[in-house]
Parts: structure tokens; C-alpha cells; sequence
């Protein structure tokens, strides 16, 4: 069997025996709170059936978006530059030290102060989620860059912008998107926290609302197991990126 073939046979036979452990153990437990794979999939074609499930997907999708981008944008040159230039990194990354650990969540009620309960919130908490990630992956992949390129740069006489262009981004480029990825998935756990208090829109205040509702744990249920798919999904369209040539020479092959 080729490794293609494994890799979609082995998930598949994978995912049909948790789906029968999920059935299996919630018979046997004879509970009648929790839902079955089936009662989860009848939820979800009732949000579909009403519009709602597409509505709150595209919701959670645009915040992210929003926010991911903007956390890319400012992350990758500024990760470059502290990572170059050693004063910037001396004056600004203590700062960043400091900001980098405190959770996005904690960062909430701020959101709500600042911004109200609308999109923007969510949109600033996936910026900050992502953005440290995304600065501190890009930094380190300077600093940590092999000197032998630099040389070789400095013989061919590049330097300032041309040296940047040519020979540092592409460089960094690798681990730069390691970081991203790491930095998405970040993202799109901060977006369904955000959504239980600070929007009345996406699949987090799906998950809440469910709850609250008459105690629908097949829809929060729902809600969940979207929100997983949606997360591979976006992992694997990043994954897509080290599939370039710019890129899939700094990663090992097996």
C-alpha cells in the first residue's frame, strides 16, 4: 500500500472506530444527556435546515480572517526586523515578554470595554492571540539563521534591502510558517472563546447558547465537532504552503 493511500485509509478506519467507541460508551453508560454520533449529526442537519450553521461558520471564519491577517501583517516584518537589528530587539522584546504570556481570554473584558459587543473584540483578541506567535517564530528564525548564506550573500556584495530580499526572508521562510500554523490554530481556539461572551454570532455562541437553551447538547456537541473540522481544514491549507519550493527545502523529507 503507497503512502498516499495510508494516509487516507489509516484517518478513515481511525475515525470509525472512536465513532463506534463514542456510540458503544454512551449506551452503555445510559445516559440520556449526552448525545451519540447520530443525535449529533441530526443536530447538525437541523442548523443546516434552518441557516444557521452556514451563517455561524462564515461568522467565525471572517473574525478569524480579520484578525490572522492583520496578526501576519505586523508579526513577519517586525519579527524580521528585531531579529536583524539588534538595538530594535534589546529596546522592544523585553516588552514583548511581558505581553506574550498573559492569555488572550484574560484580555476579554478589555475587548468589551474598548470595543462593545460587536466584531471588533473578537478580530483584537485573535490579533493578539496570533500576533506574539508570529513575531517571536519570525525573530527567532533570523537570529537562528546559518551564517553560510550571509557569507555567500556578502560575497556576491547584497546588502540593506536586496540582502533582506534575497537572502534573510527566504531564509526565515520555513520557520516563519511554522509559526504561522502554530499561530492559527491559536487563533481559532481564541475566535470560540471570544464568541461566548463577546458576540452573539459563530460557532462559540453556538456552543453557549445550545447550553443555555434548553440544554440542546447535541448542538454543542455539533458546534464542537465543527469546529475541529474547520481547524483541519485550515491546518492542512497551511500545510499546503510547505508544499512551494521557496519553502519545502528547509524541512526534512522522509
Amino acid at each position: 500500500m503507497n503512502r498516499r493511500v495510508l494516509h487516507i485509509v489509516l484517518p478513515l478506519v481511525t475515525g470509525a472506530l472512536l465513532l463506534t467507541s463514542w456510540h458503544v460508551a454512551v449506551k452503555l453508560s445510559g445516559s440520556d444527556i449526552f448525545p451519540t454520533p447520530q443525535q449529533v449529526l441530526a443536530g447538525l442537519g437541523e442548523l443546516a435546515q434552518q441557516g444557521l450553521l452556514l451563517k455561524y461558520i462564515v461568522a467565525s471564519l471572517f473574525r478569524v480572517s480579520w484578525g490572522f491577517i492583520a496578526a501576519v501583517l505586523v508579526g513577519v516584518p517586525l519579527g524580521l526586523i528585531l531579529g536583524w537589528f539588534r538595538p530594535a530587539y534589546a529596546a522592544l522584546n523585553p516588552f514583548i515578554q511581558i505581553l506574550r504570556p498573559i492569555s488572550p481570554i484574560a484580555w476579554i473584558p478589555v475587548a468589551i470595554l474598548w470595543f462593545g459587543v460587536k466584531d471588533t473584540a473578537p478580530v483584537f483578541l485573535i490579533f493578539l492571540a496570533s500576533v506574539f506567535p508570529i513575531t517571536v517564530s519570525s525573530m527567532a528564525a533570523v537570529q537562528n539563521m546559518q551564517q553560510v548564506y550571509l557569507r555567500a550573500a556578502q560575497n556576491f556584495g547584497l546588502g540593506g534591502l536586496e540582502l533582506f530580499r534575497r537572502v534573510i526572508f527566504p531564509a526565515a521562510l520555513p520557520q516563519i510558517i511554522t509559526g504561522i500554523r502554530i499561530a492559527l490554530g491559536v487563533a481559532w481556539l481564541v475566535v470560540v472563546a471570544a464568541e461566548m461572551i463577546a458576540v452573539n454570532s459563530g460557532l462559540g455562541y453556538l456552543i453557549i447558547d445550545a447550553r443555555n437553551a434548553g440544554k440542546r447538547y447535541d448542538l454543542v456537541v455539533a458546534g464542537m465537532v465543527m469546529i475541529g473540522l474547520i481547524g483541519l481544514v485550515l491546518d492542512v491549507l497551511v500545510r499546503r504552503l510547505e508544499k512551494f519550493d521557496e519553502v519545502r527545502w528547509g524541512y526534512g523529507q522522509r
